[in-house]
């Protein structure tokens, strides 16, 4: 076994090890190909798989937390090894390798992300359980209806917005979102690599709600192939409890399925309960759970 950097050529099976740990996730091989060639803009990102006899068969990546103003705060990404391979130290190895690269760039507090069968590895590396995250699946074979807008509201793919008005309600959207730390420091070169540049998006099934010419609320589509995840729908605070979250889901929803997505994904905090409550009305059922976890480096 050895662990090194992550080359472009791994990206096949970087991702068919992801669909056999977590089927609910959704990023295509094209993707996670740019991804590892053009890593996103922090200093100290870094990504690692694991080798057997030449065969990946584990991965992780790491940065420096990039959307948040909490200082010396670092990520360790769905860290994950093949079941038949599992228990024989590759894990630690990646965690290990991980860490030792974030804490010279001055990190000194880790959150990563477990599924409940990893929470004893997770707490044997110092790590503690912080935040339930749901996942949820919904079949889109019946599609919803296109709904209708109410007066006044535009439904617009976002294929045909300035990704800057994007952007803002984004941000809007996203600062009281639930979580080990605040997302308030989104730069705009951050986003368009994260959301607008993603070769995933689906800028035809994403959907925004136009009023007066500001977007007011929004629902992001990465898709591959059949399948597609909810990024994050939301709505700018001074327009919620409008029923705009779940019109523009739906709007969203339709346009996909009408493209040939069968099923959709999405994840939501726990503590999120007006969007649990909107995705149960759509028919999403849930389907896995994981922890954010989090350690203090000493």
């Amino acid at each position: 076994m050895r662990i090194r950097e992550a080359q472009p050529d791994d990206a096949p099976a970087v991702v068919a090890l992801r669909a056999m740990v977590y089927p609910y996730l959704v990023r295509g091989v094209e993707s996670t190909r740019k991804m590892i060639a053009e890593p996103p803009p922090v200093e100290g990102w870094i990504a690692l798989v694991a080798e057997v006899d030449a065969q990946v068969v584990g991965w992780a990546s790491a940065q420096p937390a990039r959307w948040t103003s909490t200082p010396n705060f670092g990520d360790i990404a769905m860290l994950h090894v093949h079941p038949e391979h599992r228990r024989r130290g590759i894990g630690t190895a990646l965690l290990s390798t991980a860490t030792d690269h974030l804490r010279p760039l001055g990190i000194r507090k880790i959150r990563t992300w477990a599924q409940p069968e990893a929470l004893p590895f997770a707490r044997r590396h110092g790590y503690e359980p912080t935040r339930e995250m749901r996942y949820s699946a919904l079949d889109l074979d019946p599609a919803p209806a296109l709904p209708e807008p109410p007066p006044g509201v535009r439904l617009r793919p976002i294929a045909d917005l300035d990704p800057h008005l994007l952007y803002v309600a984004d941000v809007a959207a996203a600062a009281d979102e639930p979580g080990d730390v605040p997302v308030d420091t989104i730069s705009y070169e951050s986003w368009q690599y994260d959301v607008w540049d993603n070769l995933g998006l689906d800028k035809s099934a994403s959907t925004a709600v136009e009023v007066d010419g500001q977007i007011i609320a929004f629902s992001l589509v990465k898709r591959d192939g059949d399948r597609m995840w909810s990024d994050f729908t939301g709505t700018i605070p001074a327009h919620r409890g409008r029923g705009l979250a779940r019109l523009v889901k739906t709007a969203a929803l339709h346009r996909a399925a009408a493209n040939g997505v069968r099923v959709a994904y999405t994840s939501n905090d726990e503590a999120n309960a007006p969007m649990l409550a909107i995705n149960a009305r759509l028919g999403y059922r849930p389907i896995a759970s994981q922890w954010t976890c989090l350690t203090d480096l000493t």
